[in-house]
């Protein structure tokens, strides 16, 4: 980590003093498993949500579970001074399951190895959480002129249902959301060693495609030939919607709308320290679609994809059990780019489908808008200068692969520019086993913050 602000003399001492507070703190809520898809655990998202608020109220900050229609969204404010720009801090606290089959450690423990530390929800997004709230500390320590507001959400992994509806409510009621900026710390960098910030994410139709062509699994001696057998038909209608070679999508008028990137645009992504081999070592695949690295690239950040997440149907037993089943359903989604609406999308999902196979049920699960932010925004300026002074490197302006809903509504209702300052590395298990993170990005990351929110209590109220 640089340090070349001489009003920043001590932060690198500072940040170190606080590495065993931090593994503390991120100790404690790792043990909670917050999994917010799995009903059972909603008390421990809860309890997750309780100690959440405590550290806020520890740092000064008003700070409350608010109820939504599904799990609480912990809000925190601090308001040093009226006449200060606002910046509005968002993370998630839920986390995705995680059973101790594979993991070489216990994932609801968080366990040092060297600098790395593992547990579920250490990269995502628990230390990232950590990193931005010890920044607001320091920040507060060094009379930074600046307001804070976190918005810790508890249903980020599971497509943010009750978000929305949430924010609009708090929005409406005084004092309001009024805030001059967003910060989300949820997103990877490409490589290690090379900062990124993106400026884009990909948006998402999750859906179900449920056939049903009998009232029970029949002996496929005595009616094999004769029956449907909505395994197969689900299979070949897979076939049709898309190439598994290419990820070539064949709906018709899927591409229509896709927004592609220009010269400068990928000259960009370029440099984000991208690598075939690290990218393949980094996620455990054996082979890729592609060995052109720029087509891999892009085809993870700037294209739309159609994916098969599950065909579920008939027997799954040991051997062969010879019947034909009575329904199967195909679990289903599509990664959308700009200027991509969800709703067309499946629409013409929906309609290619009945034209195939008529008495298919297409059901959508999810729907999130992608997102876009404007290159040339103040703060997005701010944040790529805070990132060269912390890492002595320019950061790579990426787009991400990944969807993050609450972002898309952020923007839509609060009406301010959102930055993606995200810490985590391909290395790091980002919902796999053996999550985890380096305490060299934590305190890197607490140090961007810092200097980030320096250059936003710089930026003249008012700006867009």
């Amino acid at each position: 980590m640089r340090n070349d602000d001489k009003n920043d003399t001590q932060l690198r001492p500072a940040i170190a003093g606080l590495r065993d507070e931090f593994a503390d703190k991120l100790a404690a809520l790792v043990a909670i498993p917050s999994v917010s898809m799995e009903p059972a655990r909603h008390p421990e998202v809860r309890a997750c949500a309780e100690l959440a608020c405590g550290y806020l109220r520890e740092l000064g900050a008003e700070a409350a579970l608010i109820e939504t229609k599904g799990l609480p969204l912990v809000v925190g404010r601090l308001i040093q001074d009226v006449a200060f720009p606002t910046v509005t801090i968002y993370n998630h606290l839920d986390v995705q399951p995680a059973d101790s089959e594979g993991w070489k450690t216990s994932p609801f423990k968080l366990e040092a190895v060297g600098d790395r530390l593992y547990g579920r929800g250490a990269t995502d997004d628990k230390g990232p959480l950590l990193a931005a709230l010890f920044a607001v500390r320091l920040a507060l320590a060094a009379s930074v002129r600046l307001n804070f507001r976190f918005l810790w959400e508890c249903e980020e992994e599971m497509g943010s249902p009750s978000f929305a509806a949430a924010l609009a409510a708090l929005a409406k009621v005084p004092p309001g959301l009024r805030t001059d900026s967003i910060l989300v710390s949820d997103t990877i960098w490409p490589a290690a060693g090379q900062p990124a910030i993106p400026y884009g994410l990909r948006g998402l139709v999750g859906f179900l495609v449920r056939l049903r062509t009998g009232e029970r699994d029949v002996h496929s001696g005595t009616t094999g030939g004769a029956a449907r057998n909505p395994v197969g038909e689900l299979a070949a209608l897979i076939s049709q919607c898309y190439d598994a070679r290419t990820g070539r999508v064949r709906i018709p008028h899927f591409y229509d709308e896709v927004r592609r990137p220009s010269p400068s645009e990928r000259r960009q992504l370029a440099r984000s320290g991208f690598r075939r081999a690290r990218f393949k070592q980094a996620h455990g695949f054996r082979s890729l679609r592609f060995a052109d690295e720029a087509r891999l690239r892009e085809a993870i950040m700037t294209a739309p994809t159609f994916e098969v997440h599950g065909l579920v149907g008939g027997y799954s037993g040991p051997g062969v059990k010879t019947i034909v089943p009575q329904q199967a359903e195909a679990k289903l989604s599509c990664r959308l780019v700009s200027d991509q609406r969800p709703a067309e999308i499946f629409r013409r999902i929906k309609r290619f489908i009945a034209g195939k196979c008529p008495d298919a049920e297409v059901v959508c699960e999810s729907a999130s808008a992608p997102y876009l932010a404007d290159l040339q925004g103040p703060f997005l300026q701010a944040a790529s200068q805070a990132v060269q002074e912390t890492f002595g490197k320019a950061p790579a302006l990426t787009r991400e692969g990944g969807s993050i809903g609450a972002v898309v509504t952020l923007a839509k209702i609060l009406r301010k520019e959102v930055v993606l300052l995200g810490l985590s590395l391909p290395e790091d298990g980002y919902h796999a086993i053996n999550e985890s993170f380096a305490w060299p990005q934590a305190e890197g990351g607490i140090a961007l913050f810092y200097r980030y929110f320096r250059k936003l209590a710089a930026i003249p109220r008012g700006r867009p």
